[in-house]
C-alpha cells in the first residue's frame, strides 16, 4: 500500500515540475536570444541576464499527508542502485600459544643476568663434595702413596731363609662351623696362618678365638661388624677399630696391629689416623673367591695360578648364614700340598713384612 501511494504522489510531482521547468527554459532561450545574437564580440554573461532559479522543494501545500505519511515531504522507499556485498562472517582465530621470544643479541660478549646466575659459585658444602671428588685417590693410588702402611704382598724372597714365601689368610672369623675345620687342616699339615676376626664373632665365639692364637697363628682386626669403611666417617671407622681391638685383646691378651678393611675399601683420612696409631693395612693380591661358594678344584685352581713369591692369598673362614664354604675346606689341603711341592713356605703375615703383629 505505502509502494503505490508513494509512486501516486511521485507521478503529480513530476508533472508540476516539468511546467516549471518548461517556463524556465523559454525565458533562458529569449535572454540568450537578447543579449547575444549578432554580437559575436560580446561576452556570454549568464550572471546579469539571469535570474536565479527559484529553489525547488519537496514539498507540495496540496499535497496532504494520509494516514500513511505524517509529514508532507515525499518518501519514497526505492531499491538501491547496487546493494552493498554482504561481509562474510569469519570464525574467530584461536590464540596462539608462542614461547616466549630470545632476547636479542646486542653483540655484546658480556654475560647476561640469566647467566651470571648459572655461573654462580655453589654452596659451600658443595664446593667441599666437589674439591674432596677432584683430590680423591683411587685404591692403588693409595698403596702407592702410603706404601710404608698399605700391604698387599710380601718380599719374593725370605731375608732369613732365602725361600720363597707364602701367606695364606682367612676372613670373617671366628664361627664354629667352618673355622675349626680350617684350623684342622692347617694343624694337620704344620702350616701357620694369618686370621682377620671380626669383634661381633669374636664375641660371640671367644673359644674359638683362643684356640687360634693358642696354635700358633697371627690374629688381626677386621672391623666389628663388617661395614664398608670408604661409606663411613672417620669417628665410625675408629670405632669400629677401637671396639673390635678391645675385644681382642681382653681374649688374647693384646691388641692385633694388622687390619683388614671389608671389601679391602678405605679412604685416605681413615689411612691417615690409621698411620697415626701405628697399624698396618693389609689387604691381599692372590683372591681366591671362595665367597662365591665354587666347587674346591675352581678354587684350587685359583690360588696356584696366581700365586707367586710374596703372595698373600685371601680366603675365608667364616661367611653369611647360607654361605657354603665347604669348597675352601676341601680346596686347602690340596693347596697346601702342592705349594710345598713347588718349593714354597708358609708364613704369617707378620713373618711375610717382617713386622710386628701386635701393639
Amino acid at each position: 500500500m505505502r509502494m503505490r501511494y508513494g509512486w501516486a504522489q511521485y507521478g503529480k510531482r513530476t508533472k508540476l515540475l516539468g511546467g516549471r521547468w518548461l517556463l524556465a527554459a523559454l525565458a533562458l532561450s529569449l535572454s540568450f536570444s537578447l543579449s547575444g545574437c549578432g554580437n559575436p564580440h560580446r561576452a556570454l554573461d549568464l550572471s546579469n541576464d539571469l535570474m536565479p532559479a527559484p529553489p525547488i522543494t519537496m514539498t507540495d501545500p496540496q499535497v496532504e499527508p494520509t494516514a500513511h505519511s505524517s509529514h508532507p515531504m515525499i518518501q519514497l522507499e526505492l531499491p538501491e542502485l547496487s546493494a552493498p556485498v554482504p561481509t562474510p562472517s569469519l570464525p574467530p582465530i584461536p590464540a596462539l600459544s608462542l614461547p616466549p621470544a630470545a632476547p636479542k643479541s646486542n653483540g655484546s660478549t658480556q654475560p647476561t643476568a640469566a647467566s651470571k646466575d648459572k655461573k654462580k659459585k655453589p654452596a659451600i658444602p658443595v664446593q667441599r663434595q666437589q674439591q674432596e671428588a677432584a683430590r680423591k685417590l683411587t685404591l692403588a693410588q693409595l698403596r702407592a702413596k702410603y706404601a710404608d702402611i698399605f700391604k698387599v704382598n710380601g718380599p719374593a724372597q725370605s731375608p732369613i731363609s732365602h725361600k720363597k714365601q707364602v701367606a695364606l689368610t682367612f676372613d670373617d672369623g671366628p664361627d664354629m662351623t667352618y673355622t675349626p675345620q680350617v684350623l684342622d687342616v692347617l694343624k694337620a699339615n704344620h702350616v701357620k696362618a694369618t686370621f682377620f676376626l671380626t669383634g661381633v664373632r669374636a664375641e660371640a665365639n671367644p673359644s674359638v678365638v683362643k684356640r687360634i692364637a693358642g696354635e700358633g697363628h697371627a690374629i688381626g682386626n677386621h672391623s666389628y661388624n663388617h661395614p664398608l669403611f670408604t661409606k663411613l666417617s672417620l669417628s665410625e671407622y675408629q670405632h669400629q677399630i677401637d671396639r673390635t681391638s678391645t675385644i681382642l685383646k681382653s681374649q688374647i691378651g693384646y691388641m692385633p696391629r694388622l687390619i683388614r678393611p671389608p671389601y679391602g675399601e678405605i679412604s685416605e683420612d681413615q689411612l691417615i689416623w690409621t698411620k697415626s696409631q701405628q697399624y698396618l693395612i693389609v689387604n691381599w693380591n692372590v683372591d681366591s673367591e671362595d665367597w662365591k661358594s665354587p666347587a674346591a678344584d675352581k678354587i684350587t685352581a685359583m690360588i696356584l695360578n696366581h700365586t707367586r713369591a710374596g703372595s698373600i692369598v685371601l680366603q675365608h673362614s667364616a661367611g653369611g648364614e647360607k654361605q657354603d664354604l665347604s669348597g675352601t675346606v676341601a680346596a686347602l689341603r690340596a693347596v697346601i700340598q702342592q705349594l710345598k711341592k713347588d718349593g714354597y713356605e708358609f708364613v704369617t703375615v707378620p713373618q711375610l713384612l717382617n713386622v710386628a703383629g701386635q701393639l
